[in-house]
């Protein structure tokens, strides 16, 4: 199976990971193992829960037709899934294990007991939102400036 190598849209900064271990959440939580090429989630399904990398890594793919675009490589700490928990959307991207991965699935309920229990988390998850924002507007910006691309095209009012 062949894995995307682009480069990545979200930074590794330490400082932003998002650390859930099963004593900050449940004692009895467990990680999901996924195997290589596995979907975690695939763009289209309705989510009602989000990811946390405890290892290994994964892509997360955005298919148009019948191609494939890299959006990032993520590994531990980082998160995925965390849009539908806040918009209520189907998923925006399909998320496949780059070899074997453990993920820790964060519930709804919990994901909003822990913003309200610690501030700190919410502001960690607003952070990497944000540089995943400054990213892809970033991308957009090289994408424009490259005449031999189709830049993508922002619905704002003229």
């Amino acid at each position: 199976m062949e894995h995307c190598n682009g480069e990545s849209l979200v930074r590794g900064e330490r400082e932003s990971e998002i650390v859930m271990t099963p004593t900050a959440l449940s004692s009895n939580l467990m990680g999901l193992l996924y195997g290589d090429g596995h979907a975690i989630v695939r763009q289209g399904e309705l989510g009602d829960c989000m990811y946390v990398i405890q290892e290994g890594q994964v892509e997360v793919i955005y298919r148009k037709g019948e191609k494939e675009f890299c959006l990032a490589v993520l590994g531990p700490g980082d998160f995925f899934g965390e849009m539908a928990l806040i918009d209520q959307q189907v998923r925006s991207a399909t998320v496949r294990a780059l070899g074997p991965v453990i993920v820790m699935r964060v519930e709804k309920r919990m994901f909003l007991q822990r913003v309200h229990e610690d501030a700190s988390f919410a502001f960690r998850i607003i952070k990497k939102l944000a540089l995943r924002i400054r990213d892809l507007e970033n991308v957009l910006v090289r994408t424009s400036d490259n005449p031999s691309t189709d830049a993508l095209k922002l619905n704002t009012p003229a």
